[in-house]
């Protein structure tokens, strides 16, 4: 009889359950400028652009995730407490970038040009690094982007 009851009161109460999907929204996250960055080669200007800056635990593991665009003269850069091997992935990031990793002396010491959006494999710095600058896919490639150039950053 017990087991009767609990029977029927289990199929009553998921009978009566709202069988109607809830769709979850994300919010737009919108660019915040936090500050300028340069890109040089030698001692001539390739770009400038607006940035915002990650920096604590959580700003780094979300970086431009969820985002679905960025302007040209815009990027995100990463400032790491330590001066170590990095690797980056592009999960729940739904556009293509360059992935831009710069030593402690601001010189770039390896780049990864488009990294696919949603794509979870690592991509490595290669080198220990201790920043890490996140553009529109192409641009690398645009500026002519090398192993030794260097960049400026005011906040």
């Amino acid at each position: 009889m017990k087991y009767f009851l609990f029977l029927f009161s289990f199929l009553l109460f998921t009978a009566c359950k709202d069988n109607v999907k809830k769709e979850i929204k994300t919010e737009t996250i919108d660019f915040t400028k936090e500050g300028k960055l340069r890109i040089f080669k030698k001692d001539s200007l390739l770009s400038a652009l607006d940035i915002e800056i990650a920096e604590t635990d959580y700003e780094t593991q979300t970086g431009l995730m969820y985002r679905t665009s960025m302007e040209e003269k815009q990027g995100m850069l990463f400032i790491f407490p330590d001066v170590a091997m990095h690797s980056f992935y592009m999960k729940n990031t739904k556009i293509p970038l360059d992935i831009i990793f710069i030593d402690e002396n601001l010189r770039i010491a390896s780049f990864q040009e488009n990294a696919q959006p949603l794509n979870e494999t690592g991509l490595s710095s290669q080198v220990p690094i201790k920043y890490v600058l996140e553009v529109n896919a192409g641009l690398a490639e645009k500026w002519l982007l090398e192993v030794g150039d260097s960049i400026s950053y005011t906040r």
